[in-house]
């Protein structure tokens, strides 16, 4: 597996064929991965690595964080100082020529990563299993896939968060269990055994997803089916 860490563009060598092999190689892997319909970790450090190299295009001064520092000296206070060991104009020009050429390869991958994800997400069909509470932000979200018989059990709680200007919603899931789906065992059923086996929710939100697509669980259908789920609850509050 091809890594391309967050600092790529100054780390090592400054060199426009030596990154180039660098990003070539890191995308190689995660079209393979797309390929396979896996979309994740890969989609989403394609989405930072493209915000990021357009951060610093739009302020170059952004690089000189990015390097490596030596101790300049210290003050009469006793305080050290730095200097970012970065070099001349040819050296900056490099980076600017490693930048223009990245930019439209990240972009090129993620809107491939995207267009997965689009038709992943028409395939994904999301249904309440029950009356759904008021409170619908914990609960239970049944995953069925492809030809499966099994149904994957998952406990999810929504969270908000907010900065300045915006507002966040995250969700937490861990597995419960697995339960093989037959003319006795429905969703239903199975959402009864999960009242009397987990008291501590009483009253949970509960719904299924369902896909007709043989997906990868963890890398695709499982995240997707998360955000979907965030953004059916949050249309449901507004």
């Amino acid at each position: 597996m091809a890594d391309l860490s967050k600092n790529w563009l100054t780390e090592k060598h400054i060199d426009f064929e030596y990154k180039k092999y660098l990003l070539l190689a890191y995308l190689g892997d995660v079209r393979q991965n797309f390929n396979a319909t896996r979309l994740y970790p890969w989609l989403a450090e394609l989405i930072d690595h493209y915000k990021s190299a357009i951060a610093v295009k739009e302020n170059k001064q952004n690089l000189k964080k990015y390097f490596p520092q030596r101790l300049s000296g210290i003050d009469e206070k006793g305080q050290l100082s730095y200097e970012h060991i970065v070099g001349d104009d040819e050296l900056m020009s490099e980076l600017e020529n490693i930048i223009e050429y990245a930019i439209p390869q990240f972009q090129q991958g993620v809107d491939e990563g995207k267009d997965i994800y689009d038709i992943v997400e028409e395939h994904l069909y999301l249904q309440p299993v029950g009356i759904i509470p008021l409170n619908p932000e914990c609960g239970y979200m049944f995953l069925k896939g492809g030809n499966t018989v099994a149904t994957n059990v998952y406990e999810y709680q929504v969270s908000f968060f907010e900065n300045a200007t915006e507002k966040f919603k995250a969700i937490h899931t861990h597995f419960v269990k697995a339960f093989t789906q037959n003319i006795s065992t429905t969703y239903q059923s199975i959402k009864s055994d999960l009242l009397r086996e987990n008291r501590h929710l009483p009253n949970p939100a509960t719904y299924s997803i369902e896909t007709d697509m043989s997906l990868p669980l963890e890398e695709t259908f499982l995240p997707i089916a998360k955000r979907m789920l965030v953004k059916h609850i949050g249309k449901s509050e507004a």
